[in-house]
């Protein structure tokens, strides 16, 4: 059984997106893999803060029926470079029970190891579902700040926090709350300040995410604010040189209650859209690293989206911070054109030949592909995208449809598949694409 400080996976809870085929093996093999990653590793594994994405990876591979050889060889090639936890401080511990002294070790990746038996010992008592709804989702000044540093670190936190609740492995959940603990809250005065907007702007009708998307392409403030020498291009370029503007198209998205499933769609089509065809001709096809991350966090929400335990306000909460994040993250890479030929012309390294299947060959290779784990959530988040946009794909503010789906399957396996860089970094910036190699000339 699955507790606070145990992963343990079952055959019987299914993730939200997973293929048949899983076996017991594997799941025994994932879950061995994962609790010594819980217990021996810390969650960034330098000190600039770059993340531990072995449980993203496991879980994923494993949700696509990775057999129990692949699972290990994975692990076994990410956990090399990973830090060691670090050891607790009892004090450390008694003073974070404490709401007044809480505070003063947010934000220091010295104390993850602290803050994750502290939630842990928090969800023995309580209940990891309980522990959610007090640390994220009350709406006191608490539970806002960490739930703004949920959305820190390129989403990160809310990344492994999806991955706890998809998988139903409260271990994984006590490691996403010491993650956002340990990030910085510099999205807050976006995030609250755009919720504040649309409270005040008494905003009732939404626009789509893509009618916002093509509003910033046009504004060349904002679509110019982020610049090559930043060092955080959404942080300095976005968030502090153009606050009020970026807060003026965020706060035109709104989710209704009896929207949720369509919205949740909607925000899953979009982000993939900007990810996908942010493309740059005559250079190869590469996903945009920041843009990715977008798309990989997209299918968690499904999974909130049917969380009993958590109420339809905080759901309607979530997912409106994450289509205005996903606003801030598309104008904070210069808003690049979007090009929908690049994927509807897109002519596959290794064409589907089994139609029965055709997603299945994507899921093989990419099971087997060498990296930390990104690209196998990406060609998962696709592969789930299809599935949730297929009932609204009709609709304004769906654009990916059709045949687009498994192109772009294929464009994720052979972009990463073509060799280094596997991805492209700031992909509306003509600096980002000069280490990306031209397609051969037919």
């Amino acid at each position: 059984m699955a507790t606070p400080s145990r992963v343990q996976l079952s055959l019987t809870e299914h993730p939200e997106f997973y293929l048949p085929g899983i076996t017991a093996e594997s799941a025994k093999k994932a879950s061995e893999l994962l609790q010594e990653n819980h217990e021996q590793h810390h969650i960034f594994f330098n000190k600039d803060g770059f993340h531990n994405h072995i449980a993203h990876h496991l879980l994923t591979i494993y949700a696509l029926a990775a057999p129990p050889h692949i699972i290990q060889y994975q692990y076994d090639h990410n956990k090399s470079y990973q830090r060691p936890a670090v050891s607790l401080e009892d004090s450390v511990m008694q003073d974070m029970r404490d709401p007044e002294k809480f505070n003063k070790y947010l934000g220091d990746e010295k104390y993850y190891h602290d803050f994750l038996i502290f939630f842990q010992d928090e969800m023995e008592s309580k209940g990891w579902e309980n522990v959610l709804n007090e640390y994220l989702f009350k709406g006191d000044e608490r539970a806002d700040d960490m739930l703004v540093r949920m959305f820190a670190g390129f989403l990160h936190p809310i990344i492994h926090l999806g991955f706890g609740v998809e998988f139903h492995q409260p271990a994984i959940i006590a490691e996403a709350l010491a993650q956002a603990a340990i990030h910085s809250d510099w999205m807050k005065p976006f995030l609250i300040g755009a919720e504040k907007a649309a409270k005040e702007n008494n905003v009732t009708q939404s626009k789509t995410l893509v009618e916002l998307l093509d509003a910033i392409k046009a504004d060349e403030k904002v679509a110019k604010a982020p610049r090559w020498d930043d060092g955080n291009k959404l942080r300095d370029g976005i968030v502090k040189r153009v606050p009020e503007e970026m807060i003026k198209y965020a706060s035109q998205y709104v989710v209704h209650p009896e929207e949720l499933e369509e919205k949740t769609a909607e925000m899953t089509n979009a982000a993939i859209y900007y990810t996908g065809a942010a493309q740059h001709p005559p250079h190869q096809i590469k996903f945009d690293f920041y843009y990715m991350h977008c798309t990989n966090s997209s299918i968690f929400f499904s999974a909130f989206l049917s969380a009993p335990w958590l109420s339809t306000a905080s759901k309607r909460r979530l997912l409106e911070w994450k289509g205005r994040n996903d606003l801030a993250m598309y104008a904070s890479r210069r808003a690049p054109d979007l090009l929908l030929d690049e994927i509807t012309n897109y002519k596959p390294k290794e064409p589907t030949a089994d139609k029965t299947d055709p997603w299945g060959p994507i899921f093989e290779r990419v099971g087997r592909h060498e990296d930390d784990g990104h690209a196998a959530k990406l060609v998962r988040a696709l592969a789930h995208g299809q599935v949730i946009s297929a009932p609204y794909e009709e609709k304004d503010g769906f654009r990916i449809k059709g045949g687009m789906w498994l192109q772009l399957g294929h464009m994720a396996i052979d972009s990463v598949e073509a060799g280094e860089p596997h991805w492209v970094r700031s992909a509306g910036f003509e600096e980002a694409w000069e280490k990306i190699p031209e397609r051969p000339r037919l």
